[in-house]
């Protein structure tokens, strides 16, 4: 705990008076390298939160991909951001929150208003315009956090919205990739069923107590893992799409809860 108040001081915040006003500059100026200094920012997050991460696979890069993933923490996007440049799909709450949601706006997050649903299309349509430049955008597809241990069913809908408005957008080559992220190990031991209600956002444990519960938490090994990814064509089923990459996300992570290697595994 010592270690990390002392990143916090002498690394943390002095990265953050640099890069923060930086990456103002760089958005307002629509410069293709926006994603380097939130690379650099979430890798320096994982060394604070605790986290080793190891990468399987690699992210679509130069086209217009969709990823689809399961989500445990809000450290999913520090371990997601550490080793792939995307944009982030959240709900509009979070950009409402004090630093997080100046932070998440920082890295272009999109945010969508879960209580409206005419809200949907506007979400769909900055998807499609920001995948249409050849950018990733993830999507938390089960709609909430979930303790880590099975996948919750993927959410369709926005997945169909998005499929529309690529095209709409004028993106062409559109993939769509499942991503799977498992918390396998604490302290370098396997992560028991118990042990994952210290990793998890789950609804019966406050925001603060969560955050108390990572930070003064051991390191946790997670694993980013992203499957194959297929063509997305405006002709597709979104149900049987959105059905198929949930199928892939939940055999990974069944794999690896189990202790059971993927292919091509790079460790940070």
């Amino acid at each position: 705990m010592i270690f990390r108040v002392l990143f916090f001081i002498f690394v943390l915040v002095p990265v953050m008076i640099v890069v923060i006003p930086l990456q103002a500059i760089i958005n307002a100026l629509k410069l293709p390298f926006w994603n380097v200094l939130p690379r650099l920012f979430h890798r320096l997050g994982c060394i604070f939160l605790g986290l080793r991460v190891t990468l399987v696979g690699q992210p679509a890069t130069g086209r217009a991909t969709l990823l689809v993933s399961n989500h445990v923490s809000w450290t999913d996007i520090v371990a997601i951001g550490s080793v792939a440049d995307v944009t982030f799909v959240a709900k509009r709450e979070v950009g409402e929150w004090f630093f997080v949601g100046m932070m998440a706006r920082l890295q272009k997050t999109i945010f969508v208003d879960r209580t409206r649903r005419s809200d949907a299309g506007r979400t769909a349509s900055e998807m499609g315009a920001h995948m249409a430049g050849g950018n990733a955008v993830l999507l938390f597809a089960e709609g909430q956090s979930d303790i880590g241990t099975h996948v919750l069913p993927f959410r369709s809908a926005l997945v169909g919205a998005a499929q529309r408005a690529m095209i709409d957008a004028g993106a062409t080559d559109v993939m769509i990739q499942p991503l799977t992220i498992a918390y396998t190990k604490l302290q370098g031991l396997p992560v028991s069923r118990n042990e994952r209600s210290l990793i998890a956002w789950i609804k019966s444990k406050s925001v603060k107590q969560n955050i108390r519960d990572i930070l003064g938490g051991p390191v946790k090994d997670v694993t980013v893992a992203f499957g194959a990814p297929r063509p997305l064509s405006e002709n597709d089923n979104r149900k049987q799409v959105t059905k198929a990459a949930e199928d892939d996300v939940r055999a990974m992570l069944v794999a690896l809860n189990r202790g059971q290697k993927l292919p091509v595994a790079i460790t940070n």
